[in-house]
């Protein structure tokens, strides 16, 4: 009697923990599609320089690339080329970055694939959303195309703050699982250990050379102290290019952050103690890609991530290990 008992229970305990994977699992990636939203593509013959003033003056990180004489989608350019492009040639601010004001799309790809396997990672409308999470995290990516296979056109660009909002605001149709009540470090959902700082004295070089070398997305900047005092992440590298400032990588962290064109005062906290509901309401309201989790003295402890969340929420259920180390 008692062993069938258990047996149910952790049956019941399994379903609860299974509630947003199967939410995920019946869900596709057309229904979590905006009714309206911008997108933009570019041929990879047009220039580099270009195409990144593009990103910035629609307020984009990323476009799908077009090959016209293969006449089909070929890869993404996106603010990680960007910060390689900056971190592979810059010397200092009297030497003029030629390869960012000359380069075409094609030719940056030529000289980055030599080191990559690069080729476009993309996803049916009618797959699931539990497929998408799957391929944005396994393949370490932040943006994927969903390509209707009958006309070949790019729908839309799915992230995981798209996926998670979907969650957010559709996810209220299910019973709430019993771990979103628990703590975030005790569910072990984020990164705990190593987590790369950078000295608000450091250069813009230096940040760029630990998202290359760390891969990271973001950076906490720290002050002599130690203490959390912003957040430097990829997309604000973009910034550089809105100001026509990156000639001067030697700036320092704390300048680059004071000329930040959407500059906002602080940087989104999270502490260990806070329950992964409240998490997830906090970053996807506040429209952040992720939260600096610290102690009562402002110091790094943590980075909790978009793909922390999605990792924890629906792929361990599914018993799937992290694909995130």
């Amino acid at each position: 009697m008692d062993a069938c008992r258990g047996t149910r229970g952790a049956s019941l305990r399994e379903q609860d923990d299974a509630v947003y994977l199967n939410f995920m699992k019946t869900h596709t990636c057309y229904d979590a599609i905006p009714t309206s939203c911008k997108l933009v593509v570019f041929d990879i013959k047009l220039q580099v320089k270009k195409a990144f003033f593009a990103l910035v003056a629609n307020g984009l990180r990323a476009a799908p690339l077009w090959d016209s004489k293969q006449q089909r989608f070929v890869g993404m350019l996106t603010i990680t080329d960007f910060i390689n492009i900056l971190h592979r040639y810059y010397k200092s601010p009297l030497v003029q970055i030629y390869e960012l004001e000359n380069h075409r799309i094609e030719t940056w790809r030529d000289v980055y694939l030599q080191y990559s396997n690069h080729f476009l990672i993309s996803v049916s409308p009618k797959a699931s959303l539990f497929d998408a999470i799957y391929s944005l995290l396994k393949n370490k990516i932040h943006r994927l195309p969903v390509i209707d296979p009958e006309s070949g056109n790019v729908l839309h660009i799915l992230t995981h703050k798209r996926i998670l909002k979907f969650l957010h605001i559709f996810g209220c149709t299910v019973p709430k699982p019993q771990f979103v009540h628990k703590p975030i470090q005790e569910l072990g959902i984020g990164t705990f250990r190593n987590v790369a700082t950078i000295a608000h004295t450091a250069s813009v070089y230096d940040a760029l050379a630990m998202f290359v070398e760390r891969r990271v997305s973001a950076l906490p900047v720290v002050d002599d102290q130690g203490k959390v005092v912003a957040l430097y992440s990829r997309f604000d590298v973009i910034n550089l290019a809105a100001q026509k400032s990156y000639n001067d990588l030697d700036m320092s962290m704390q300048e680059a952050v004071r000329r930040r064109s959407c500059f906002v005062e602080g940087v989104m906290k999270c502490y260990a103690d806070e329950t992964l509901d409240v998490i997830v309401d906090r970053i996807v309201k506040a429209e952040v890609h992720r939260l600096v989790l610290v102690d009562r003295g402002d110091m790094v402890r943590g980075i909790i991530s978009l793909s922390d969340l999605l990792q924890g929420m629906v792929l361990a259920p599914a018993g799937i290990d992290s694909l995130l180390s």
